[in-house]
C-alpha cells in the first residue's frame, strides 16, 4: 500500500477544518493528513485535536508560533512526510475550494507516470466557481503571464491543489525555495519543470470558500508577480540538475 500524505495549512480555520478532515478520512483511498498550523487565534487547532481522538495515527499536527507563511508551511510539511518516508505528498487548501474527491485523481496521475499532478483550473477553459469576475481574470492571466515568461508549460501556475511524488521534494532544495506566498507554487513546479520532472494537469473545478477568510493580499500578488521575473532570470545563470 502507497503510504500518502496530505499537507493542508491552516491559519483561522476553525470553521472549515473539522468538516475537511473528516471528508478527507472518509476518502476511499487510505491517506494521512498533517495540518500545519500558524498559531491560529480562533481554535483551529484545538479543533484538529479534537478530530485526531477519532483517526488515530492519521491525522497530525504541528503548530507554528506565528503567521509565517504559506510556502515555510509547506516546506515544513515536505520536510515531515520525507522524515516518515511517504511516498506520495498532497498539498491542499483547508476552505473546500479544492474539493477532496478530486485527491483520488491526483494520485492516480502519479500512480499513471506523472511526476507531479496538478489541480489544474485553467487546461480545459475556466472552471472558477463563486469568485468576482475580477479576480478570476487576475488569476487566470497571471498564469498565462507565467506561462510566457518562464516557458513552463502549465496552464495553472498558481494551483494549490497539487500531488509529488517523493523523489521530487528529494531532488529540490527545499532550503533554496524563496517565496512564501502563492509565489511558492510557482516556484514549486518551476523547479520541478527544470530537474525534468513530468507534470501533468487534472482538470478540476474550484470553488471558492463560503466560510472563513481570503488569505490573498497585495504583498502577496507582487511578490508573485515579480518573483516570477527573478526565477526566469535566476534560470539563465543557474545550472539544473
Amino acid at each position: 500500500m502507497h503510504k500518502v500524505l496530505v499537507i493542508i495549512p491552516t491559519y483561522n480555520e476553525v470553521e472549515n477544518i473539522e468538516r475537511m478532515l473528516h471528508t478527507v478520512m472518509q476518502l476511499n483511498i487510505p491517506v494521512n493528513v498533517l495540518v500545519v498550523d500558524d498559531n491560529s487565534q480562533d481554535g483551529t487547532a484545538e479543533a484538529v485535536k479534537s478530530t485526531m481522538n477519532e483517526y488515530p495515527n492519521r491525522i497530525f499536527l504541528v503548530q507554528r508560533s506565528g503567521k509565517l507563511g504559506l510556502g515555510t508551511a509547506y516546506i515544513h510539511g515536505f520536510k515531515w512526510a520525507l522524515e516518515r518516508d511517504y511516498e506520495f505528498i498532497c498539498e491542499m487548501d483547508a476552505d473546500f475550494s479544492h474539493n477532496p474527491a478530486d485527491l483520488p485523481r491526483l494520485l492516480q496521475a502519479c500512480l499513471n507516470g506523472a511526476d507531479v499532478s496538478i489541480g489544474s483550473r485553467y487546461k480545459k477553459g475556466v472552471n472558477v466557481v463563486n469568485w468576482p469576475m475580477s479576480r478570476v481574470l487576475m488569476s487566470y492571466f497571471a498564469s498565462k503571464y507565467v506561462k510566457f515568461i518562464t516557458r513552463l508549460p502549465v496552464h495553472d501556475a498558481t494551483a494549490g491543489f497539487v500531488c509529488y511524488r517523493r523523489r521530487v521534494l528529494e531532488k529540490i532544495n527545499l532550503d533554496g525555495i524563496k517565496f512564501i506566498g502563492y509565489a511558492f507554487q510557482i516556484e514549486m513546479k518551476f523547479k520541478a519543470w527544470k530537474h525534468k520532472f513530468v507534470l501533468e494537469e487534472v482538470p478540476i473545478i474550484f470553488t471558492d470558500r463560503t466560510a472563513g477568510q481570503s488569505k490573498m493580499s497585495m504583498k502577496i500578488f507582487l511578490e508573485a508577480f515579480f518573483g516570477v521575473i527573478k526565477l526566469k532570470v535566476t534560470s539563465w545563470f543557474k545550472k539544473w540538475d
